[in-house]
């Protein structure tokens, strides 16, 4: 739990059931915030460091990172993210919109909610076909430039408390969008359970987050970061929204961020083939243990000494070697 005032804080408890026994699997030492770009290399500001290390939750096996830094100091006002500068997530965003519109036969007298709304990527496109959004988002400015596209837009981080501020205002969603938010959640359970209060009866969920089996198998360290506090099966996913009433009841795989899940999640259980099929396959693979997270420490120990060689080699044989881009990952990978 984030203490008012405190840069961050080490969880000795999962982040999901609560339960003690965590197995930290990985140890990426301290590193800098991986968004945190300065405007002066040359200020004499030390840069703010912190661990980072993997665990994995032996009881309803949760892969989580240790420690959480300040949502204040991570999302703070100088915030660099706008979703809309990637051409590839706004073409994603809006097949996704056109899907649920289709799905749900959402008219003009529906609500959609989006949670870490950014710059309104995804809502513009509800509100181009005349369908009332709210954006809820803490950054100040993606949060500015979706009002200026006509999103509206609260200023704010979302909670259980200011789910229950909005029911009582009579709001009440058709749609929750959350895409890449949920791993960023320092009160995951109380993430959930606002979602929970703010959907309607009838309504439904729509949550996209990165997917741990492919970040394990293809070795994908350097999306370990500290804005991501959780790396999701569909294992521990299934029960940290069973827990406060929410059935996931349909799953597809997307090749977006390295490899994520889209999660449809509703107060009523209809549990379709794919959810089922998945957490076999989970089972089979022995995602849901421990045992399956052993070997990724010492693949990426063994990828880190090849890189530094392969520079080293690259270096000595008078190349000149330039970084382009300031990509998150970039900064674990370096």
């Amino acid at each position: 739990m984030m203490i008012p005032g405190v840069a961050s804080v080490t969880e000795r408890v999962c982040r999901s059931c609560g339960g003690s026994h965590l197995d930290t699997f990985l140890d990426l030492g301290t590193t800098p915030l991986a968004d945190r770009l300065r405007p002066k290399v040359d200020d004499g500001e030390r840069e703010p460091a912190f661990p980072l290390k993997v665990a994995f939750c032996t009881d309803c096996s949760l892969v989580q990172i240790t420690e959480t830094v300040n949502p204040k100091i991570l999302f703070a006002d100088s915030y660099p993210y706008y979703s809309s500068f990637s051409q590839a997530l706004l073409n994603h965003s809006r097949e996704n919109v056109l899907d649920m519109i289709e799905r749900r036969d959402l008219t003009a007298d529906s609500l959609v909610i989006e949670l870490a709304s950014n710059d309104g990527y995804l809502l513009r496109n509800y509100v181009e076909v005349g369908i009332q959004v709210l954006g809820i988002d803490p950054a100040d400015g993606p949060a500015a430039a979706a009002e200026k596209t006509g999103v509206p837009t609260r200023l704010a981080f979302f909670t259980r408390e200011l789910a229950e501020k909005l029911r009582e205002q009579g709001l009440q969603a058709d749609v929750i969008h959350a895409n890449n938010v949920l791993a960023h959640v320092a009160d995951t359970n109380g993430f959930v359970a606002g979602i929970a209060r703010l959907l309607k009866d009838d309504g439904i969920a729509v949550i996209e987050a990165p997917y741990v089996e492919p970040m394990i198998d293809h070795c994908e360290f350097d999306t370990i970061y500290h804005e991501h506090l959780c790396y999701f099966s569909v294992s521990a996913l299934d029960r940290l929204f069973r827990r406060h009433g929410l059935y996931l009841n349909e799953i597809k795989h997307l090749a977006i961020h390295g490899g994520s899940l889209r999660l449809y999640v509703e107060p009523q259980e209809r549990v379709g083939a794919s959810v089922r099929d998945q957490l076999a396959h989970e089972k089979a693979r022995g995602i849901d243990a421990i045992g399956y997270y052993r070997d990724f420490s010492a693949t990426v120990d063994r990828l880190k000494v090849e890189l530094s060689e392969l520079l080293r080699r690259l270096k000595a044989g008078g190349a000149s070697i330039a970084a382009y881009g300031a990509a998150a990952k970039g900064a674990t990978l370096i």
